[in-house]
This record gives structure tokens, sequence and C-alpha cells, in this order.
């Protein structure tokens, strides 16, 4: 999944899909972003992979849908609860190096 994530934000996210992306790279007041299209589109593909995975008894899709949700799950909390403080409620703290080194790569390739 990380390679595919990267992958997504280098040449999708930053290429013709800019449009899209390029409100998460810049101040604004609004709580939502175009950008969040995103998740509704990779959230509607796992929850396809687990319907039909659990429908159709095909457990290599349905373990498929469930990794793509996990996944989703802690890029959430990760990137949008501890980077960026979008759930203000939520305090999430990095309580690891390999965190705290995470997100000040982060902040840097912006």
């Amino acid at each position: 999944m990380e390679f595919y994530a990267w992958f997504m934000h280098k040449y999708v996210m930053h290429g013709f899909l800019w449009i899209l992306h390029e409100d998460h790279h810049r101040y604004h007041e609004s709580w939502l972003e175009k950008n969040d299209i995103f998740t509704l589109f990779f959230s509607s593909i796992a929850i396809a992979l687990i319907y039909y995975g659990a429908l159709y008894a095909m457990p290599f899709v349905l373990a498929a849908g469930i990794g793509v949700t996990l996944y989703g799950v802690c890029y959430f909390l990760f990137h949008d609860v501890m980077f960026h403080r979008r759930m203000k409620f939520l305090k999430l703290k990095p309580g690891t190096r390999y965190l705290r080194r995470i997100i000040n790569a982060h902040a840097i390739a912006g």
C-alpha cells in the first residue's frame, strides 16, 4: 500500500488530478477540502471489495478490502488527525521516534 499511495500522490494527485488535490497544500478556512473526494473514491473501492469478497466467498478479495480499509484508517489517524490536526477533539501525539520522523518528513515534503 505504501508504494501505491506514494505513486498515486506523486503522479496522480500532483499530476492530472492536481485540481482536486491543490487545496490540501494551501491554507483555507473550510473544514472540507476537494481533496476529500479521494477518500470517498478509495473507501468506495474498499467497500466493494469487502462486499463482493464476503458475498461470493472470495477470501483474497475480502482480505484486500479489509487491508485497504485498515490502511485508510491508519492513514486518516496519522495524516489528518496527528499531522494536520483536522479533528481538534482527537489529541493524538506521535509516541515513537518513528512517528515523529514521519511527521517531520511529511512537513518537509509538503
